[in-house]
C-alpha cells in the first residue's frame, strides 16, 4: 500500500515538474476467490480482471502485494486526468465493474477505498 503511495507521489511530482499538475486516483480492492483450489486459478481470476479492466476504461491495473494465498488477492487501479470530478466518475464505475466482473469470475469484492492526490 505504501509503495503504491509513493508510486503516486512520484507520478504527481514528475508531473507537477513538468508544469503539468493534474490529480490522480487510486482505487485499492480487495478480492476474495472462493473457488480458488490452487495459485493458477487465483492467478486465471486476477489476469482476466486485470486485463478486462484496462481494455474497459484505459486504466493501469497492477496486483499489489502478491502472495501465495490462493484465496485472496489486491489489486491497485489507477488514473491521470486533468479532471478530479471526472477521475471521481471514473472510480466508481472501475469499482462497479470489478465487483460484476468478479462475480462472473467466481470472486467477490470485500473491500474498496479511492485514494486522490492532488
Amino acid at each position: 500500500m505504501e509503495e503504491c503511495r509513493e508510486r503516486m507521489r512520484s507520478l504527481h511530482c514528475l508531473a507537477a515538474k513538468h508544469h503539468l499538475a493534474m490529480p490522480i486516483a487510486h482505487l485499492n480492492l480487495e478480492l476474495r476467490i472462493e473457488g480458488a483450489q490452487s495459485l493458477k486459478d487465483r492467478r486465471r481470476v486476477v489476469r482476466s480482471l486485470k486485463d478486462r479492466l484496462r481494455n474497459s476504461f484505459n486504466v493501469s491495473v497492477a496486483e499489489m502485494d502478491p502472495s501465495d494465498l490462493w484465496q485472496s488477492a489486491t489489486l491497485g487501479v489507477t488514473a491521470i486526468s486533468p479532471s478530479r470530478h471526472y477521475l471521481e466518475g471514473l472510480m466508481k464505475q472501475v469499482e462497479a465493474a470489478a465487483t460484476r466482473l468478479a462475480n462472473q469470475l467466481g470472486a467477490e469484492v470485500t473491500d474498496s477505498f479511492v485514494d486522490f492526490l492532488d
